[in-house]
């Protein structure tokens, strides 16, 4: 089947969608044909098999509380190993309403209250929200940027691991919002860091199927049985599929009572059943939509082209990080010479670039913005000519 991922998105008169109305709010008066570029959902169509199948599925089931059958294990079980070679034990699995959800929970299950949480900033924002709810402290971790490229800080990582007040690990893999897949050989040296220290490792790999190409994701679990027993592996079908409002996710949890303890803070915040259209669009997606998700990641890799290409030509002083995991571009403006809000400022009123600006990811995040490239080449393309015009009128680009 040949995919359109060319047929624009337009949710100006919804008044549903969390990443439209967020533009809105920041600018009242967009311009017509204006699309956000910033929330981590895409700017395209759902795959039509999980829209066709839903609704032969609508046509017959009986929408009551409901729990997750063979069928919808196996399409994970299998998801799993053809994807990602990760032999999964069915009882290892458990649903949760989403990934967020799941690190709040994992956080307080892996922890006690005032315990340290590492972080590894600039980096998903809902991982020190989950930490500070907790009541929990917020350990930062911060990656380098060496060669042109983020890495992480061992040297700093062991010492944090090893003060007996820090007891987890959330690792962003692939990393929100630079862009890095982890090899295999930097995850295991988490992993032996972790396991020497007693640190128990959260690894986020929401966006593990989205590889561009010469690019690997190892699962953290997947490294060795003494990785799989330290970790809970937090993936979901949302990004992949662009289904996030379905409000599924599967955490991989293979040590039995981190599990159990997993679970119990489910049901003490009374998270009993999960979404039965939500396992059934999963179920789908893991069956199905395979052809889909290749031919979207070739146009995501022609989208991270044009990107490379336009700034390389017209704004040269913009850094455009290598994207390697996610659709998302973690893009530099810091030698624009901007405060922070003044480049919001600058992006929002001037270019009408409604993305996410870095300085919400933390430490080491002011002066980046984090644009979602999951979107029509058109779109795209229009962007930048926005950003362009008023760059010029700036004086920061020429005619």
């Amino acid at each position: 089947m040949k995919y359109d991922f060319e047929k624009r998105v337009d949710r100006s008169g919804e008044n549903t969608s969390s990443k439209w109305m967020g533009m809105y709010r920041k600018k009242k008066n967009v311009s017509a044909g204006v699309i956000p570029l910033s929330v981590a959902d895409m700017e395209l169509y759902n795959p039509p098999e999980i829209t066709e199948g839903l609704k032969k599925y609508l046509d017959e089931a009986v929408l009551g509380y409901t729990r997750p059958g063979a069928r919808f294990t196996g399409a994970v079980l299998r998801w799993m190993k053809d994807r990602h070679s990760w032999e999964v034990k069915p009882e290892w699995l458990v649903q949760s309403p989403g990934v967020v959800p799941a690190l709040f929970l994992a956080v307080r299950a892996v922890t006690e209250a005032g315990d340290g949480v590492i972080i590894q900033p600039p980096v998903y924002y809902p991982f020190s929200m989950a930490i500070q709810a907790g009541g929990r402290r917020l350990v930062s971790n911060p990656l380098k940027i060496e060669g042109g490229r983020y890495v992480m800080d061992y040297e700093d990582l062991q010492a944090k691991a090893r003060d007996g007040r820090n007891r987890a690990l959330i690792l962003s893999s692939p990393h929100n919002p630079v862009g890095r897949v982890w090899t295999r050989e930097e995850l295991a040296r988490t992993a032996e860091i972790c396991a020497q220290s007693g640190v128990t490792v959260i690894s986020d790999e929401i966006h593990f199927d989205l590889l561009l190409p010469g690019h690997t994701h190892t699962v953290f679990a997947a490294l060795s049985k003494t990785a799989g027993e330290n970790a809970i592996i937090c993936t979901a079908p949302s990004k992949t599929f662009n289904i996030a409002g379905m409000q599924i996710s599967n955490i991989i949890i293979p040590n039995e009572k981190i599990r159990e303890r997993f679970r119990k803070e489910l049901m003490d915040s009374a998270i009993h059943e999960p979404n039965i259209l939500g396992l059934k669009a999963c179920e789908i997606a893991y069956t199905e939509c395979g052809p889909w998700l290749d031919a979207f990641l070739g146009h995501l890799a022609a989208n991270h082209r044009i990107t490379r290409d336009f700034f390389a030509e017209h704004l040269p002083m913009v850094t455009v990080f290598p994207l390697e995991g996610t659709y998302l571009q973690w893009l530099d403006f810091r030698a624009l010479g901007l405060e922070p809000k003044a480049l919001e400022e600058f992006m929002v009123n001037e270019a009408e670039w409604f993305v996410d600006e870095g300085y919400i990811f933390g430490e080491g995040g002011a002066g980046f913005e984090r644009v979602n490239l999951a979107c029509p080449a058109s779109v795209l393309s229009e962007a930048f000519d926005r950003l362009l015009r008023a760059a010029r009128k700036r004086g920061w680009a020429g005619r």
